[in-house]
């Protein structure tokens, strides 16, 4: 049950942050590293790709593939919000401490842990069969 709900909570969580790559670009674009360039077209595309993810984690059969696919998206991500540490770039109006980023960081190793967790690459505690959730 209680990977039933964190499942779906990231689920409907990387759906929600797609969508808003599209409603609201403006905010995603100023951190999409320079040297790699048209940061319109990355934020639709990573937009894109957290939507499809988010949904395929709902389906247990593609759950462990989907899984392993946002670790990997989480972790090429983070190269933005490296960005916006090392040039001090602020999102939106708001402008982000040494510690503000140092949680950042922290919240990123814990989502991929917890994705991985959902994944079945790893398991807390008791050893969980193919039929639990």
């Amino acid at each position: 049950m209680f990977k039933k709900l964190v499942t779906t909570i990231f689920a409907i969580f990387f759906i929600w942050i797609g969508l808003k790559h599209f409603y609201d670009p403006d905010i995603f674009e100023p951190i999409v590293p320079k040297i790699i360039g048209y940061p319109r077209f990355w934020v639709y595309f990573s937009g894109i790709i957290e939507m499809i993810l988010g949904f395929l984690l709902l389906f247990k059969k593609y759950r462990k593939f989907t899984s392993m696919g946002l670790v990997i998206l989480l972790i090429l991500l983070y190269i933005a919000n490296l960005n916006m540490w090392i040039n001090d770039i602020p999102v939106g109006n708001m402008e982000f401490t040494t510690f503000q980023h140092i949680i950042r960081l922290f919240i990123q190793v814990i989502m991929i842990l917890s994705i991985l967790f959902i994944g079945n690459w790893f398991t807390f505690g008791k050893k969980m069969d193919k039929n639990s959730e």
